[in-house]
């Protein structure tokens, strides 16, 4: 029952005589405490909750609680939620890697066997309905003067042209000198490449690249020379082929390293089944679909903790293999849009790594020609780090908006910029849209079924120091190009939070990871496990009179009639097509709200679902269709083909 204050304590909380009172009694606490259940009554009030909507925290077991690094939707309606190690390097240790099923519907949990720490992975949507997850933790940074053994870079030869030559985890390269340092992971090296020439053959060595440690604590195994390391271990002619040349090997910071592995979540098995690993290892890539159906990796670090130099590569979910893919360089976690005629937008949205100088001009990536060209008119381009970026709805639109972000790094600074470019125009250029609240980094976007974009979380500092987090929410209409509020969050979020819409038109939000837990930054900061979910307005003014749609086809193909039975074909004013969220990070590519042409019939309605496969890319999509007030149905799931 919510709680009901009497007349006094009304007055105490809002009239000044009340306040004079209650300052004469218990003073602060006293004011405090009736300010609180004040606010927790006017929050609870029906009328309140039909404008600006409603929080509830759930419910979650304890043996369930996890630290929610990725989040995303699955067409069985359930949300998989990944922490891998969670940014804690005590289960990096132990190997204790954690992934959580939850149904939002039931409010139900089971725990997943997860073969690798796929934390600061990628992930996208299949064709089919699973989910591709890539990448992760090779290895934890270790900070400035944390590094007891001086590592880095090995680069490992192979002059033998007819053969392969696989190193495993712990084999040793030794110097001239007799300094030792040890591998940290397996590395194979492919056989040489030989080519005749006038008058025999020419043999040009392979190479790969592996992270190794000094055998030995101190400076003595520094060295930014390169020279030639034997391979202890190999003999005779091998030992000839097979050698090492070192890079800078030193005792700085050593940053977090990524790996190859690659897998696909069932969520009918509701398990990860593995599939070829990619050619590069990557920690804090994204992934994003392609309008073939196909997957591009992009960016991230490499297993040295090096940024990828722009090597992307591509998946091909009926091979389940990995293929080069165009060479272009990003920051981590950029955000990437599949727009009309198959190009990826690129808004400069990113997250974690990278140079200030480097990667961050927004611009329309042509993947088959491997040309970028750059758009102008964004303001704060340094500011885009940690930034929000989505499709705006419907997608027909090809209107891209960026909101909030940061300054790159521990960077103090964060922008209440928001800004939208129309891709449909000759020469596209960004405009400043309306404001937000205050400069917030890791805001979390989401597309609603009545077009409106819901915004959550995010810190004014760097993972919310000095106590920064915001407690606010607000809806955009790309329409109005306007913000109005929504009732605020009790649970503030930052760094590794997610939000994302479920099929009830509910949104869900999980996460996040302050550096500390008070304003003077003395306290070390603890994961947030709480998870609230956000009913808007709309569900709140319609109570049981939601528009209700029927059987109809589980499959549609781009181009054609799809029907659905229902009584509310009268109410129903339009029909939307939304792609499930996968996201981490702020970055949400995934996402995406297509218009379908809608005709009413006598107990039915029938959609036709967009011919471009740019727009719709195959996979599982939510249908909503939705009332003159905005009130949603509970989505349906279909299978775009």
């Amino acid at each position: 029952m919510a709680y009901q204050p009497s007349k006094k304590l009304k007055k105490t909380a809002l009239g000044v005589a009340g306040v004079a009172v209650l300052a004469g009694l218990n003073a602060p606490a006293a004011l405090g405490f009736a300010e609180d259940k004040y606010h927790e009554y006017k929050i609870a009030q029906p009328g309140y909750q039909a404008r600006y909507g409603s929080w509830q925290q759930v419910s979650i077991p304890e043996k369930y609680r996890t630290n929610a690094i990725h989040a995303a939707l699955l067409h069985t309606g359930k949300v998989l939620i990944v922490a891998g190690s969670g940014n804690e390097q005590r289960k990096f240790d132990a190997g204790s890697f954690d992934t959580v099923l939850w149904d939002p519907q039931k409010n139900t949990y089971k725990k997943i066997p997860t073969p690798e720490d796929f934390f600061c992975a990628g992930h996208a949507q299949l064709p089919g309905g699973r989910l591709l997850v890539a990448g992760g933790t090779a290895r934890y940074e270790a900070l400035d003067g944390e590094v007891e053994r001086a590592g880095g870079g090995m680069r490992v030869k192979n002059e033998d042209p007819d053969k392969a030559v696989t190193l495993k985890k712990g084999t040793r390269f030794r110097s001239p000198s007799g300094v030792e340092y040890v591998s940290r992971f397996d590395v194979t090296v492919p056989k040489a490449k030989k080519a005749a020439v006038k008058g025999g053959a020419k043999v040009k060595a392979s190479e790969r690249r592996v992270f190794v440690e000094a055998v030995k604590e101190g400076p003595e195994s520094v060295t930014a020379r390169q020279a030639q390391y034997e391979v202890v271990g190999l003999k005779g002619g091998q030992a000839d082929d097979v050698y090492g040349l070192s890079e800078k090997i030193t005792l700085a910071k050593q940053d977090f390293q990524g790996i190859k592995a690659a897998y696909e979540f069932d969520p009918r098995a509701e398990r990860y089944i593995k599939v070829d690993p990619m050619q590069k290892a990557r920690w804090y890539p994204t992934l994003v679909g392609l309008k073939d159906g196909k997957v591009l990796a992009v960016s991230g670090l490499d297993d040295v903790g090096m940024i990828d130099p722009g090597d992307n590569e591509i998946y091909d979910p009926k091979t389940r293999k990995w293929s080069k893919g165009p060479f272009r360089y990003f920051p981590t976690y950029p955000a990437l849009f599949l727009t009309k005629g198959g190009k990826l937008f690129y808004p400069a949205s990113n997250a974690g790594y990278g140079p200030a100088d480097k990667g961050r001009e927004p611009g329309l990536w042509d993947l088959e020609k491997n040309t970028f060209a750059k758009v102008p008119g964004l303001s704060d381009k340094d500011q885009t780090e940690t930034s929000s970026s989505l499709l705006l709805p419907p997608a027909q639109d090809q209107k891209v908006m960026i909101l909030g972000g940061g300054g790159v790094g521990e960077s103090k600074k964060s922008t209440a910029r928001t800004a939208v470019i129309d891709l449909r125009k000759k020469n596209p250029a960004f405009t400043d849209g309306p404001a937000l609240p205050q400069g917030t980094r890791y805001l979390n976007s989401v597309i609603m079924p009545d077009d409106t974009v819901f915004t959550t979380n995010g810190s004014k500092d760097y993972r919310g120091r000095s106590a920064s987090n915001i407690h606010k929410a607000q809806f955009y209409d790309p329409k109005k190009n306007a913000f109005t509020p929504a009732a605020d969050p009790k649970v503030g979020r930052n760094y590794h939070s997610e939000a994302l819409l479920l099929p009830d038109g509910r949104i869900a939000t999980f996460g996040s990871d302050p550096l500390f837990d008070d304003q003077k930054n003395t306290k070390l900061g603890h994961f947030e496990q709480r998870m609230e979910i956000y009913t808007p307005p709309a569900l709140h003014r319609s109570g049981d009179r939601r528009p209700v749609l029927g059987s109809g086809p589980r499959r549609v193909t781009r181009g054609e009639h799809a029907s659905f039975e229902t009584a509310d074909s009268r109410r129903i004013a339009r029909a939307r097509l939304m792609r499930p969220s996968a996201v981490t990070h702020t970055t949400d590519v995934e996402q995406r709200s297509l218009a379908l042409d809608l005709e009413r019939g006598t107990d039915k309605v029938t959609v036709t679902v967009p011919q471009d496969r740019a727009l719709v890319p195959p996979g599982w999509y939510m249908l909503f269709v939705t009332d003159k007030e905005g009130t949603p149905s509970v989505a349906k799931w279909v299978e775009v083909r």
